[in-house]
């Protein structure tokens, strides 16, 4: 299994997104500001993988602290809260990480300060080893919407490089690949910063999964080809009524899946639900670095000056949504319902 994230003699350890598909090199983080930039510059994406940063970073810091008092702690457990939040303000899985990071600290203070480090190492840890087993329970549900000989359509990447392991979309690939069946994948490059060229490309070939890179704008004209049979896809927040955030460019592919009659699946844990914002219009966009459009790695590929609009997600309406894959189950329309019903199936 790919290991993205984790936990190695008190540091954190974490795959080079940013170096693959050319290189496979793994940092080892031995403070937390280092866990934040990576964040940051992408060296660790995907909402779930953000969230096991979080959790190991928060860890992180507060195991290196030499404060002697409960009262300093927390100051310091409070700052490096306030600091992760504030990296990737679309992810709700930042977030969800870091609220169950504060639960364990509350609960842990009274026992004293080498307890609360422990604790919170213990629970990063666990935040990662129970995201990998949630994936792959994702993709048992997922690995149903699979026949024999499916085209599947994927974007971005919701891969074990996007989780703990094994991953979202991609786990439902796995899933029904190791059932036997027999799947090809198209996988779009993504376009500005190319997720599926480096990164889902990268995925299936090491899993020697049959896949086919295309370019973004030859989506449309793939389907209607008659190559795809269904389109999966993971996200960063969901709404209460199914509208789904994710890498921009996924919204026309929902559309196009729509007009081409083809299902359209999102594949997420249910801490990517974010039950607080009734739809769409409430998940905050991310905008990202000018220079992701107008370079590439380094390279000039528009003129100096040029005028650069760069949102990293966009939201797919539920509408166009034919189901979402979590590990409680699939929720179909009515969303808002059926979404309930799996938090109650999994409490």
């Amino acid at each position: 299994m790919i290991r993205t994230i984790y936990w190695d003699n008190d540091a954190v350890v974490l795959i080079d997104q940013n170096e693959l598909p050319l290189e496979e090199t793994y940092l080892t983080c031995r403070d937390y500001q280092h866990v934040i930039t990576a964040i940051n510059d992408l060296t660790i994406r995907g909402a779930p993988a953000i969230g096991i940063a979080a959790a190991m970073g928060i860890a992180l810091g507060v195991n290196n602290s030499s404060d002697a008092s409960c009262e300093g702690l927390k100051t310091l457990f409070e700052k490096l809260c306030r600091e992760f939040s504030e990296t990737r303000p679309t992810a709700v899985n930042l977030f969800w990480a870091i609220n169950r990071m504060k639960r364990c600290f509350d609960a842990a203070l009274p026992q004293g300060l080498d307890c609360v480090k422990k604790t919170l190492v213990r629970e990063a840890v666990r935040i990662g080893e129970e995201d990998v087993e949630i994936n792959r329970r994702i993709g048992m549900h997922g690995r149903l919407l699979v026949t024999d000989g499916d085209g599947i359509l994927t974007h971005c990447n919701a891969g074990a490089l996007a989780t703990g392991g094994y991953g979202t979309a991609l786990g439902v690939i796995r899933s029904a690949w190791d059932e036997g069946k027999r799947i090809h994948v198209f996988v779009d490059e993504t376009r500005p910063v190319l997720q599926g060229a480096r990164l889902t490309a990268w995925e299936m070939m090491h899993e020697k999964i049959p896949a086919t890179l295309i370019t973004d704008n030859m989506a449309g004209f793939v389907m209607k080809q008659g190559k795809i049979n269904l389109v999966i896809v993971g996200a960063d927040r969901i709404a209460a009524n199914g509208d789904a955030a994710n890498k921009i460019g996924t919204y026309s592919l929902a559309v196009l899946a729509k007009v081409h009659g083809i299902p359209f699946y999102v594949a997420a844990p249910l801490s990517t639900i974010d039950r607080n914002i009734a739809d769409g219009d409430g998940i905050p966009i991310e905008e990202r670095n000018n220079e992701e459009v107008v370079c590439f790695r380094g390279v000039r590929t528009a003129p100096d000056n040029m005028a650069v609009y760069n949102p990293a997600f966009d939201v797919t309406p539920n509408e166009y949504i034919t189901a979402i894959i979590t590990e409680a189950g699939r929720a179909t329309p009515p969303f808002e319902e059926n979404i309930e019903i799996l938090f109650g199936n999994k409490e």
